[in-house]
């Protein structure tokens, strides 16, 4: 019945409308913070935990340590073994996931009210006594080895890495947070523990709790779940050097389609002027088949299925990036058209026709992205990661609103580098070959 009554809640819970989301900004007795939006509607809450640093906090020769880390963490903690942990957690009718990427190491729990103060000792065992044991590290290392041999033959991930590698070089960013073969084959069980140490600590450390759960009661769970936690982790990462030089890079790989990834430096999150960029990525290559790439390379020309552009302002460097697969004899034609895509944008702009229907879309699809605790408790732990106002959620449309057809055709000629483009094409690309 419980289990039910999980799958129930998880599919139908819903938010009141995205104008009546009130943020609470909530202080534990022992000082650690978290954004709460209470919705005593359904006797369920999400709390989302999210720690910065992520993979990047791996040493170089040990690369894949934190993602390894990461996916232990639910194979036994305390007196429980991997099987026992399990059990406990269905019992309690709860989820807990993990992930780790690139910025962050995440930490998603879902719980009905009726089982809030169990579940919360068991998060508690799970983040604080973690077991580590060695045939969980074997098994959990031997799935990560199989979709790392899997990645060596998938052209989407071979592009990925090859134009991180040139984009950030010796950085973090500029290899696998998963690891190589040989890095995860090579790490330890100690070295899993360094990975857990320079992770979990409150200096990095933000929260958010959506559902039927009060300011005092967050509270008081805070204290319980983090109060232990060390003061500080690992150091993050300098800012990473992006250097991405125009021209064309050739990944041989036996497939009749080839795969491409283009892109050049980005514009950080932070910036005065990342509205417009946002408006103008939607209007040249992120609107679905609304974008000018999308109606000039698959709908005139019929070169793809597929293209889009976005914007990624990680943490510690900023690039813009696209991606476009075509049959071999065709993908220099489509690189060729995006190029002049770009170009066009960055000389000639958009139109107000193009903005305004850009606004429309981004202010009317916003809404959609508040359909349930989960959503709501990831989205306000991102806008504290990202040091947005408490008030951003009412605000945002007017931000995109706000932008004006000058602000758009600006950013256009300042952001957009036709000439600095690069293109990792994975393939065997006809009329085409490495440039640099």
């Amino acid at each position: 019945m419980k289990r039910f009554l999980t799958t129930l809640i998880a599919c139908v819970i819903a938010l009141p409308a995205l104008a009546e989301i009130e943020i609470k900004e909530v202080t534990s007795p022992g000082g650690i913070k978290a954004w709460l939006v209470e919705d005593h509607a359904i006797p369920f809450t999400a709390l989302e935990l999210r720690f910065r640093g992520g993979t990047s906090l791996d040493d170089p020769d040990k690369r894949g340590a934190v993602y390894l880390m990461s996916g232990l963490i639910e194979e036994g903690a305390g007196e429980m073994d991997a099987q026992t942990y399990a059990r406990e957690l269905e019992a309690l009718a709860a989820s807990f996931s993990y992930d780790a990427g690139d910025d962050t190491v995440s930490i998603s729990a879902r719980f009905l009210t009726e089982n809030r103060d169990e579940v919360v000792d068991l998060l508690r065992t799970t983040l604080h006594e973690p077991r580590f044991d060695q045939d969980a590290i074997e098994r959990v290392r031997a799935q990560i080895l199989s979709g790392l041999r899997s990645d060596q033959t998938d052209p989407n991930e071979i592009a990925g890495l090859n134009f991180a590698q040139m984009a950030y070089g010796d950085h973090p960013y500029g290899s696998e947070g998963k690891g190589t073969i040989e890095s995860v084959s090579a790490l330890t069980r100690d070295d899993v523990v360094a990975a857990y140490d320079s992770v979990f600590a409150k200096d990095r450390l933000y929260v958010g709790a959506v559902g039927d759960i009060t300011a005092e009661e967050l509270g008081t769970l805070l204290d319980k779940l983090l109060g232990d936690l060390p003061e500080t982790g690992k150091p993050i990462p300098d800012k990473a050097d992006v250097t991405i030089p125009g021209g064309v890079s050739v990944v041989e790989f036996d497939t009749p389609q080839s795969v491409a990834l283009f892109g050049h430096a980005g514009i950080d999150r932070d910036d005065p002027d990342f509205f417009a960029a946002f408006v103008l990525n939607h209007i040249l290559g992120g609107g679905g088949f609304e974008s000018r790439l999308m109606q000039e390379v698959r709908e005139k020309r019929g070169l793809t299925y597929g293209i889009g552009t976005y914007l990624v302002p990680k943490d510690l460097a900023s690039v813009y990036l696209g991606s476009v697969s075509s049959a071999n004899d065709r993908i220099a034609e489509a690189v060729e058209v995006i190029r002049d895509e770009w170009a066009r944008a960055a000389t000639e702009g958009v139109t107000q026709k193009e903005l305004d229907d850009a606004k429309t879309y981004l202010t009317g699809a916003y809404p959609l992205r508040f359909d349930g605790n989960g959503r709501i408790a990831g989205i306000m732990v991102g806008m504290q990661m990202e040091d947005l106002p408490i008030d951003y959620i009412a605000t945002r449309n007017d931000k995109v609103n706000a932008v004006t057809l000058e602000d758009v055709n600006r950013v256009a000629s300042e952001l957009l580098d036709p000439d600095g483009l690069h293109f990792t094409i994975v393939g065997k690309p006809v009329g085409l070959e490495t440039t640099n």
